[in-house]
Formats: structure tokens, sequence, C-alpha cells
């Protein structure tokens, strides 16, 4: 994820945006950082979702929350 001191200023300019309209370079600081955030949260969570593998079946062997109709 982020450093520290850039989650610090996020969180920092969030506080000061429910207390007063942020300034043009504040504002433009602000978006830079969370497109920031976003990115690497993003990467992190795809590669996450990448390592997880579906083991379990049901008990006809079949694929575990998958249904055959039977006739």
């Amino acid at each position: 994820m982020l450093e520290n001191d850039k989650m610090n200023r996020i969180n920092e300019l969030a506080r000061a945006s429910k207390e007063r309209a942020l300034d043009e370079s504040e504002r433009a600081e602000q978006a830079a950082l969370r497109k920031e955030y976003l990115g690497k949260f993003r990467s992190a969570f795809r590669a996450q979702l990448e390592q997880i593998e579906i083991a379990s079946t049901d008990v006809d062997g079949g694929k575990a929350g998958c249904s055959e109709r039977k006739a």
C-alpha cells in the first residue's frame, strides 16, 4: 500500500475538506493521492484474488455450488 506519510496526508485533506473548502492545489493533491491509493489497492486486491483456488467439492463429486438438473 501507500507509505504512512501519504496515507496521513490523505486523511488530513479529508478532515480539512469536512471543515472548509479545499483550495485548488489541495483538491489536485487529494485527487492525485486518491488515484495512487486506488491503483495500489486494486493491484494488491487483484493479486490476492489470483491466489485463490477452489478446492472443495460437494458429495456427488461436482464442484461446490454447481447443480445439475436430474431427470
